[in-house]
């Protein structure tokens, strides 16, 4: 039965690849060895993601945890609470949960429907991680913060410049906003040794704040 269920999700994977071709305008040789519609729709009617789109490894995850659940388990939320067949189930729901955006309709519905998983909430996604470009535009904001208080960027080598992020921008704390203490000093001597590589509108935007190259 497993041969013959791999036989037939190869057969459709071709009748997907035809059906592509077609849209694009481009020749197909021969239909030899795809799935027909009708056989499809009978596999369909049994299971609708007998041949999903997406890897066979979260296919078998998914599985598992139903099975856990068949057998009255709770739902592993977490990475380590619940391991069979090798498989973490709690670092497999995770990663549902926290990747929702990325998952199919049919997966989304096969999650939430079936295992009753709901997308992660945004309090508990982590946080994202800063580019070097986001990290560099949060210390010229230091910068530039340091350079309209004190009037010059000689900034001591071991300065450390606060500043706040996020909110409305109003100076006033507020829901969003975030303190942050950055090495001002040490960044500064950064960029002036790198001053080769910077490009042109960087060094326009630190010239313009009395940096001294």
């Amino acid at each position: 039965m497993g041969i013959w269920l791999k036989n037939a999700r190869a057969a459709a994977r071709k009748a997907a690849e035809i059906e592509q071709r077609r849209a694009e305008g481009l020749p197909v040789q021969s239909l030899a060895g795809a799935l027909s519609d009708e056989r499809r729709e009978q596999l369909e009617e049994i299971d609708p993601s007998w041949c999903p789109a997406w890897p066979v490894e979260w296919q078998r995850a998914f599985h598992l945890v139903r099975q856990h659940l068949e057998a009255n388990g709770a739902l592993p939320m977490e990475p380590g609470t619940v391991v069979h067949q090798d498989e973490d189930l709690g670092r497999w729901v995770r990663s549902v949960r926290l990747g929702w955006d990325k998952l199919t309709t049919v997966q989304q519905w096969m999650c939430e429907q079936v295992l009753e998983i709901e997308p992660a909430a945004e309090d508990e996604k982590p946080p994202l991680r800063r580019t070097q470009a986001d990290k560099w535009a949060m210390n010229y904001e230091a910068a530039r913060q340091f350079y309209e208080r004190e009037g010059h960027l000689r900034v001591p080598r071991k300065h450390i410049e606060r500043i706040v992020i996020g909110g409305n921008g109003d100076g006033a704390s507020g829901e969003g906003q975030e303190e942050r203490e950055l090495r001002l000093g040490a960044w500064i001597g950064n960029q002036r040794s790198r001053a080769a590589t910077l490009t042109p509108e960087r060094i326009e935007q630190l010239s313009t704040i009395g940096m001294r190259w």
